[in-house]
This record gives C-alpha cells, sequence and structure tokens, in this order.
C-alpha cells in the first residue's frame, strides 16, 4: 500500500560521472503515462532516444508516473491526455508537451536543458 503513495521514480544516478549534476540541481522530467497505451509506449522510446542521442541521462531526474495509480497527480498536474511529458526546474512547471509524437517534437521542449 505505501509503495501506492509515490511516483515510480527512475534515475540515471546508478552511473554516476564527475560532470554531473547533483540530482537536486536537476530539472525533474515528469513522465505521465498509462502501462495500457499504445501511444505511451511509443513516447517513452522517442524519449529514450532523444536522451541517449545526446547523452543527456544525468540532465534529467527522469520520474515515470502511472496516471492510473496517481489520480491525484493526475489532478494536481492538470493533465488531460496521455502520455504527457512535463519539464519541472526551480519547483515550478517549466515545459508541457502532451501526446509527443515524435523524437523533434520532445527535443524541442527539452532544448533549453539539453547538451
Amino acid at each position: 500500500m505505501a509503495s501506492a503513495a509515490r511516483p515510480k521514480q527512475e534515475s540515471s544516478d546508478h552511473a554516476p560521472t564527475r560532470a554531473a549534476t547533483p540530482a537536486s540541481d536537476r530539472p525533474s522530467l515528469v513522465f505521465f503515462y498509462s502501462p495500457t497505451s499504445g501511444r505511451s509506449r511509443r513516447a517513452e522510446g522517442f524519449l529514450a532516444q532523444v536522451l541517449q542521442r545526446r547523452s543527456n541521462h544525468t540532465t534529467f531526474r527522469l520520474v515515470r508516473v502511472d496516471a492510473d495509480g496517481r489520480p491525484d497527480l493526475v489532478e494536481r498536474f492538470r493533465i488531460s491526455e496521455l502520455p504527457t511529458l512535463l519539464v519541472i526546474a526551480e519547483r515550478r512547471v517549466r515545459g508541457r508537451l502532451v501526446t509527443p509524437a515524435g523524437c523533434q517534437q520532445i527535443a524541442q521542449l527539452l532544448s533549453p536543458w539539453l547538451k
């Protein structure tokens, strides 16, 4: 029951580098998804490609939120469609992308933070 109270978090902290930004200073990239949605699975693949292409695994703290399991977060962040990506920096939503259709859209959203 306690696991339902927190979003599933995945981070690239398992392979630290000297140039890595501490987790507390990194923006959060929040991925709202549905595990049964083909669009969510495709968007997750696009996101992985964008982060790999420019070696940006340590740029963001990636947080995956199963929308079915966290309706409170869906309501709090006003998520109306899945998948949705949010960039949260300095405790504010700095970017939002609803139903990303490809790598180019995601790269454009993340461009202020990408190397």
